[in-house]
C-alpha cells in the first residue's frame, strides 16, 4: 500500500506533536525536578517516531530514537537534566522539526552526525552516573530497534483456523490507520493473517476507530504475540485467543473530527461568497414582481444561504492557540541569546479566528514579539537601578470585542519616548513645529511611516519603531487596525483589531455621488445625521459633538475629490477603532449586507483608503473602505 498519501496528516500531527515537545521543554527549563515533563516528551517524542517509521522516513525516527535514549537515561537515572542537557534537546526538537518537513518534501531527513554523538555522550553520562547497564542494552526493557520485540514462546494450540487477534489503539493515536498496517505486519513476522475485520481498505477512512481483528496462524505464545504487536505503538490493548463472551466492538465516537485540507475550504469559501452574490440578485428580482410563490422561494433560499455561511465560517474557524504556541520558544532563544530574562504570558487561547487570518498575522506578532524582547524590555541590571524586578514580563493575548477580535502585545519595557519620536516627526516634516504633545493615534502613525527608525536604528525608540509599517501594512490589508499605548518607563501594548473572518463580512453600504462604498460593521460605532448645530473646530479639523465628546469629522466626498457639497441632510457614519472614533460623512445610506471580500492592493498612486472590493447582487463592483485609513 503506498503510505505517501498518508504525508500531509503526518506533517499536521508531527506539528501538534513538536508544539507539545517544545512546551514541555520549555516547562522542564522552568521546574527541572519534576518528572511529569519528562514524561510527557518521553510520549511526544515516542509518538512522532512511531509515525515516521511508519511512512519509512528513517532518518527522523532514528533521531527522535537517540532523543529517546537521553530522555530514557534521564528517567532511569532520576536526575534532573542540567541547561546543557536542555538545550540539546531543544535542538534536538529544532532539528526533527526540520526533518519533518524535509521527509514530506521528498528530501532525504539526515541526523547530523555531531548531534547524534552530542546525543549519545549526554545519554552515556547519566547512564554512568546512575550505574545502569551498558548503552545498547537500555533500561525498562525498551529493545533497540531491530532487536526482536519479545522471545519465542512454545506452539500455542491454535486449532486450524489460528489464532483470533483483536488489537485496540489508543484513541488519541494519530495516524490511526497506518499504524494498524503497521501492527499487522508485525503479526505478518509471526505467521499468516487472514479474516482481517473490518477489511484493510477501511484503514484508510477519517473515521477508522482503531479497533480491528484478525486470524493469525502461529507457532509464537500468546505473549510474544502481545509483545511484537505492542512494539508498533501506541496500542492499547491485544487481546489473544477465543472470542470472548458478549464481547462488542468498541464503536466511534458520537463526535467526530475530519482533517480537511483548507484548499477545499478556500473553494468552498469562494462559492459561499458567489452563493451570497446569486442570493442579492434573487431577492432583488422577488422584491420587483408581485408573485408571493417567487417571494417565499426567495426567503428560503436566502435563510438556506444564510445557515450555509454560518457552518462554513464555522468550519474555517481555528483556536489562536494553534498559531501562538509557536511563540514561547521563539521568546526563550530570543531572551537567552540577549541576556534577559522574560516571563512569557498567553492569554485568549481558545478565541477563534478564520484559518487563512491566523496564518496571516503570525510574522506581524513575530516581529512584535521579537522587538518588545529586543527594544522593550530592560536588561535584568538596568530593570533593578529602574526598580523592577529584573524579570521582564511579556503577554501575548486574544479577546473577542464586539464583532473583531483584540490581539495584544503588552510588555512591562522601557516605553517609548514620544518626545524623542516628536522631534525626529517634526524635523522630517511630518508634525507641524510647535506642537508639544503626540497622541496615541499620531503615535502609531509616525510608527508606521515606511523607514522611519532607519536613520537612528541604534536609539531605543527608533529600535522600537523599525518595521511597525510592515506590521500595520499587513493588519490594514486585513481589513482591522494596529493600535499603540505606551508609558515611558512603563511599557508598551500594540494592539491588532482584526475581523473574525476574512471572506465574507457583514457591510454597511453607503452612496457618494454616483457611487457606492461598502463599510465593514467592524468597525461601525452608530449612525447619525448630520447637524452643523453640532460641529466645532478641533486641532484645526471639523469635529462633531458625540455623546459629549467631539470626534473628528471626514468628509467622504472631499477624500474622493468630488464636485459639490452634496445633498443637504447627509448622514454620518461613527467609525470606532479601539478608544479612536471619527464620522465619516456620506450623501446617503443604503442598508447593510453580507458582502464576500476580495482583497486587493491599491495601485500606486491611488488613495490608501480602499482595502478591497465585492460584487453586489446587481452585478455591480463595489469598493470596501478601510476604516483604519479613513479614521
Amino acid at each position: 500500500m503506498d503510505l505517501s498519501q498518508y504525508a500531509e496528516l503526518f506533517l499536521a500531527e508531527s506539528r501538534e506533536q513538536l508544539a507539545a515537545i517544545n512546551d514541555l521543554l520549555l516547562a522542564w527549563e522552568r521546574e527541572p525536578a519534576s518528572r511529569e515533563h519528562l514524561g510527557g516528551i518521553f510520549r511526544a517524542v515516542h509518538t512522532l517516531k512511531g509515525a515516521a517509521a511508519t511512512l519509512g522516513y528513517q532518518g527522523v525516527a532514528e533521531l527522535a530514537h537517540r532523543v529517546e535514549d537521553l530522555l530514557d537515561a534521564l528517567r532511569q537515572s532520576g536526575q534532573a537534566p542540567s541547561a546543557d542537557t536542555l538545550q540539546l534537546l531543544f535542538r534536538a526538537a529544532d532539528v526533527l522539526e526540520a526533518g519533518v518537513h524535509d521527509a514530506v518534501a521528498g528530501r532525504v531527513a539526515a541526523v547530523p552526525g555531531e548531534l547524534s554523538r552530542a546525543l549519545d555522550r549526554e545519554a552515556a553520562a547519566y547512564v554512568s552516573a546512575a550505574h545502569l547497564p551498558e548503552q545498547g542494552q537500555p533500561a525498562g526493557g525498551r529493545p533497540e530497534q531491530g532487536q526482536p520485540a519479545g522471545r519465542r514462546e512454545e506452539p500455542a494450540s491454535a486449532g486450524g483456523a489460528g489464532l483470533w487477534v483483536r488489537v485496540v489503539l489508543r484513541a488519541d493515536a494519530p495516524l490511526k490507520g497506518p499504524r494498524a498496517l503497521l501492527v499487522l505486519a508485525r503479526a505478518e513476522k509471526l505467521g499468516t493473517v487472514s479474516g482481517v475485520e473490518p477489511p484493510v481498505a477501511s484503514f484508510e477512512r477519517d473515521d477508522f476507530p482503531g479497533d480491528f481483528s484478525f486470524r493469525l496462524a502461529t507457532s509464537a505464545g500468546e505473549e510474544a504475540i502481545a509483545a511484537q504487536l505492542r512494539g508498533a505503538g501506541d496500542v492499547a490493548e491485544v487481546l489473544v485467543g477465543a472470542v470472548p463472551e458478549g464481547e462488542r466492538r468498541i464503536e466511534p465516537a458520537a463526535v467526530r473530527h475530519v482533517r480537511v485540507d483548507l484548499r477545499r475550504l478556500d473553494r468552498l469559501m469562494r462559492l459561499m461568497g458567489e452563493l451570497l452574490t446569486a442570493r442579492g440578485r434573487l431577492l432583488d428580482v422577488a422584491a420587483a414582481r408581485a408573485d408571493p410563490e417567487l417571494a417565499e422561494a426567495a426567503r428560503r433560499v436566502s435563510q438556506l444561504a444564510g445557515d450555509l455561511q454560518h457552518e462554513v465560517v464555522a468550519a474555517r474557524m481555528t483556536p489562536v492557540w494553534q498559531v501562538f504556541d509557536r511563540f514561547p520558544r521563539l521568546v526563550r532563544d530570543l531572551a537567552l541569546r540577549l541576556g534577559k530574562r522574560v516571563e512569557f504570558v498567553i492569554e485568549g487561547k481558545d478565541i477563534e479566528l478564520d484559518r487563512a487570518l491566523l496564518d496571516e498575522i503570525s510574522d506581524p506578532l513575530v516581529h512584535l514579539l521579537r522587538n518588545a524582547v529586543d527594544h522593550g524590555l530592560e536588561p535584568p541590571a538596568e530593570r533593578e537601578r529602574a526598580g523592577k524586578a529584573p524579570v521582564g514580563r511579556l503577554v501575548l493575548s486574544a479577546a473577542r470585542e464586539r464583532d473583531a477580535v483584540a490581539v495584544r502585545v503588552s510588555d512591562d519595557g522601557r516605553g517609548i519616548d514620544r518626545d524623542r519620536v516628536l522631534r525626529e516627526a517634526v524635523a522630517r516634516g511630518w508634525m507641524e513645529p510647535g506642537t508639544e504633545h503626540l497622541s496615541d493615534e499620531s503615535l502609531v502613525r509616525i510608527l508606521a511611516r515606511p523607514g522611519f527608525s532607519t536613520a537612528a536604528g541604534v536609539s531605543e525608540v527608533s529600535g522600537r519603531g523599525v518595521g511597525i509599517d510592515a506590521v500595520a501594512t499587513k493588519v490594514r490589508a486585513l481589513g482591522g487596525a494596529l493600535e499603540v499605548k505606551s508609558i515611558l518607563g512603563g511599557g508598551t501594548t500594540f494592539t491588532l483589531r482584526l475581523p473574525t473572518s476574512l471572506a465574507i463580512v457583514r457591510a454597511l453600504l453607503a452612496r457618494v455621488g454616483e457611487e457606492r462604498y461598502a463599510l465593514p460593521l467592524t468597525h461601525v460605532a452608530e449612525t447619525v445625521d448630520l447637524d452643523p448645530g453640532q460641529t466645532a473646530m478641533l486641532e484645526g479639523r471639523e469635529a462633531l459633538m458625540f455623546h459629549d465628546r467631539l470626534i473628528p469629522l471626514v468628509h467622504l466626498r472631499r477624500v474622493l475629490r468630488l464636485d459639490g457639497e452634496g445633498p443637504a441632510r447627509r448622514p454620518v457614519v461613527v467609525v470606532q477603532i479601539g478608544e479612536r472614533a471619527s464620522g465619516l460623512v456620506v450623501d446617503d445610506l443604503l442598508g447593510q449586507q453580507e458582502i464576500m471580500v476580495k482583497p486587493f492592493d491599491p495601485p500606486k498612486g491611488t488613495m490608501p483608503i480602499f482595502s478591497g472590493a465585492t460584487i453586489l447582487g446587481d452585478g455591480a463592483p463595489v469598493l470596501i473602505l478601510d476604516a483604519a485609513g479613513l479614521a
